[in-house]
């Protein structure tokens, strides 16, 4: 009786905790680990903390540039894979195999926020599923090629393969992330030459070419010339930097959740709304043939 009563105790560490900790061990950046989980980062800092308050041990070493781990939250990150590792195995031991469909989204997007296709990854209970949910588009069509996932969501179409196959599924817009002090705050629309005075916050091209190459080439047409600067790690320093006039940025509208004084968020005018947005695919590889992943693929068609 003791022995089960210590195993359901309350002062146990969640799974919710555990997975955070893992998310932020690996990617040493607490921005990119909350886009890897598809949570904004103070939730994710709180997950942090209150494991940390939990265990009695600092996990992690934090500055404003580096995030690194300490010998406890070292230790850790072999015990928090096993023990999640032995939780999925009892999952899927209890799902027919057929059932599983291991599903991969771009980290550039929230999916949760868009509607259409948030519903149609729950009603195939495939949110459940996703293995590695947060990679950047040249990574998911990496671990694809490479059958780690047998079905990525992924912003834009990359070159042409006789190795894949693309359905379309959506468009995503894209919102302008502007300071509330700026005149074009005060349109309900708003161009990118109204924006033109301040530099725009830009992307490596690494992180996904199609979509970059789209984006610079409507920018080729305009008859202006946008400075731009580097977009740092963390996304709510940029937001941060852009609520006092620093910048401006252009996001997928479904990430345009974080709210600060200073900073307001603008749909595009038609023209440039249009050239912009992010057309989302599903990728699958051309031989598939996995009955489990045609249906996923046909469920997600529109």
């Amino acid at each position: 009786m003791s022995v089960a009563m210590h195993l359901i105790s309350s002062h146990l560490p969640a799974i919710k905790q555990l997975q955070c900790f893992l998310a932020v061990a690996h990617e040493l950046n607490f921005r990119r680990a909350a886009e890897r989980l598809n949570m904004t980062q103070p939730p994710l800092t709180r997950q942090i903390q209150s494991l940390e308050a939990l265990l009695g041990q600092t996990l992690f070493d934090r500055n404003t540039h580096d995030v690194t781990l300490t010998r406890a939250g070292q230790a850790l990150v072999a015990k928090a894979e096993a023990i999640l590792s032995a939780l999925i195995e009892l999952k899927q031991a209890a799902q027919p195999a057929v059932s599983r469909v291991r599903i991969g989204l771009t980290r550039t997007l929230n999916i949760e926020r868009i509607a259409p296709l948030s519903q149609q990854l729950a009603a195939l209970h495939a949110r459940d599923e996703i293995e590695m949910p947060t990679q950047t588009s040249v990574q998911l069509l990496q671990s694809l090629a490479r059958n780690s996932l047998d079905l990525v969501i992924t912003g834009e179409k990359g070159a042409e393969t006789r190795d894949l196959r693309y359905v379309w599924l959506c468009r995503e817009p894209l919102l302008a992330a502007i300071p509330a002090t700026h005149a074009a705050s005060q349109q309900t629309q708003v161009s990118l030459a109204m924006l033109a005075d301040l530099p725009l916050f830009w992307f490596s091209r690494s992180a996904n070419p199609p979509f970059y190459d789209k984006c610079e080439r409507y920018f080729s047409t305009l008859n202006l010339t946008l400075k731009r600067i580097r977009e740092p790690d963390d996304s709510l320093l940029m937001l941060s930097h852009i609520a006092r006039g620093r910048g401006f940025a252009l996001l997928p509208q479904s990430t345009c959740t974080f709210n600060q004084a200073g900073l307001c968020y603008r749909p595009l005018t038609a023209g440039a709304a249009d050239s912009l947005a992010i057309d989302l695919y599903a990728v699958i590889r051309a031989d598939e043939k996995n009955t489990a992943v045609l249906t996923a693929l046909q469920h997600l068609s529109p």
